[in-house]
């Protein structure tokens, strides 16, 4: 079933598409940074943060910068930086210290995180520290993700939408002429196999991680992606059938390489891809990525909205990660003005720019906007738009943690040639299903 869009960019009245989506909240600017006086928390008291994230080496840099500012700014907070280099790496180490009751002050969530915690009582609640932490220039649609029964847990670090990156020199090498932004699933295969097969040297057309597409690719067949909004399963097996049938043809085409690779690139840091060491023609990618997979590429890469062969894009602009509070924290104010530097604030805004998406909080958007790096303007004009053509995603629901687990290991099974793609799909939805149905 096809369905029809609901463009987010309809949210918007004036000036830019970005910028006026963003500003729906009509709200005023970045809170104050000086010390609240009131609600617990006291300058005069010495007192210690854990912050824990994940991303790479320049991620950290730019990080040790913003904090190094905030300890300046507010001289008896000391924050003692925790960071790692996957998601699933603070996933695993949160899921430990909560357990041990060692967990971070702050710390970063994506995915359905922000649902499974909140609903847990693992968050803090923001409205108890709203005097620390405005809320109120974010966006409705912005917060969905971190909101359980109506109370919100976490606040967004920016925007970004999945897009295919294309390296133009592979193309151009390969004598394969670049795609536009009306192609098809059917034509997305052709382009990846022909740039194998003419590219030489070791180089495939796609470099894949299921887990970056599926989620867009469901949402082209269905009233609203992998999920609704009552949190249910909405994706049919054959669709997902579909889409391990079509992997199998990029395999046996050569457009992708041998399941052994994609396994062993399956949850890599972009500088370490087949795309971001300039050994594939194209992969699919969050716009804030464009900058770090193209460091190694050699190319000014571009971005295209993924393939459809419906009506439906399938994309959404969706927030990157969020910054959340322990529940449990000795130091709720404290730990609110950290998040409150970090998304709210002009300075640290002037180092982050668009690290973790382009900020959803309209002014520091205007902070952030004339300093963009190529990379980053082009991310910022590729979530424009999305705003225009794609379509409102749902939260990830508790249960749909295990989502990119699951979407790997059936992968694995039928490019092995374990299972069947019709029975590793109907696997996917029973697992998927139960989990929700527990979650």
């Amino acid at each position: 079933m096809t369905r029809s869009p609901r463009p987010i960019a309809a949210r918007a009245a004036a000036g830019t598409i970005l910028v006026a989506a963003l500003a729906l909240s009509g709200c005023s600017g970045a809170a104050d940074p000086a010390p609240a006086a009131s609600g617990g928390f006291d300058p005069e008291e010495e007192i210690e943060l854990q912050i824990a994230w994940w991303g790479n080496d320049e991620r950290s840099a730019i990080m040790a910068e913003a904090i190094d500012l905030f300890e300046a700014e507010y001289p008896n907070i000391t924050v003692v930086e925790q960071p790692v280099g996957a998601p699933d790496d603070l996933f695993n180490r949160l899921a430990t210290d909560f357990a041990s009751g060692t967990a971070p002050d702050v710390f970063a969530l994506g995915g359905a995180k922000p649902q499974e915690y909140g609903a847990a009582g693992a968050l803090l609640d923001l409205s108890t520290v709203s005097e620390q932490l405005p809320t109120d220039a974010y966006p409705d649609f912005t917060l969905t993700s971190a909101t359980v029964n109506d109370t919100l847990y976490g606040l967004p670090t920016g925007g970004n939408a999945i897009g295919v990156l294309i390296n133009p020199t592979i193309f151009e090498a390969a004598g394969v002429e670049l795609p536009d932004a009306s192609w098809t699933w059917e034509d997305f295969t052709d382009i990846a196999n022909e740039v194998s097969a003419n590219a030489g040297d070791g180089i495939v057309g796609l470099d894949l991680r299921v887990q970056d597409v599926l989620g867009t690719y469901a949402a082209q067949y269905t009233e609203t992606g992998i999920y609704g909004w009552d949190g249910e399963l909405t994706v049919d097996a054959d669709v997902i059938q579909q889409w391990y049938e079509m992997e199998q043809e990029l395999v046996e085409g050569g457009g992708l390489p041998d399941p052994s690779v994609i396994v062993e690139h399956w949850n890599v840091t972009p500088d370490l891809s087949l795309f971001g060491t300039g050994r594939a023609g194209m992969t699919f990618a969050y716009s804030n990525q464009i900058g770090a997979y193209q460091g190694g590429t050699g190319a000014e890469v571009q971005i295209l909205t993924p393939p459809s062969s419906t009506d439906v894009s399938g994309v959404a602009v969706l927030p990157s990660q969020f910054w959340a509070i322990a529940s449990e924290t000795d130091h709720p104010e404290a730990a609110a003005l950290l998040v409150d530097w970090l998304l709210n604030q002009p300075a640290p805004a002037e180092l982050i720019l668009a690290n973790r998406g382009l900020p959803f909080n309209p002014d520091t958007l205007a902070v952030v906007e004339p300093l963009l790096a190529p990379a980053d303007a082009l991310s910022a004009e590729y979530v424009g738009t999305v705003l225009e053509v794609g379509v409102e995603a749902p939260p990830q629901p508790a249960g749909g943690a295990m989502l990119n687990e699951l979407s790997q290991r059936i992968e694995s099974d039928i490019l092995f040639g374990n299972t069947s793609a019709e029975d590793g799909a109907r696997q996917w939805v029973e697992e998927l299903t139960a989990a929700l149905a527990n979650g």
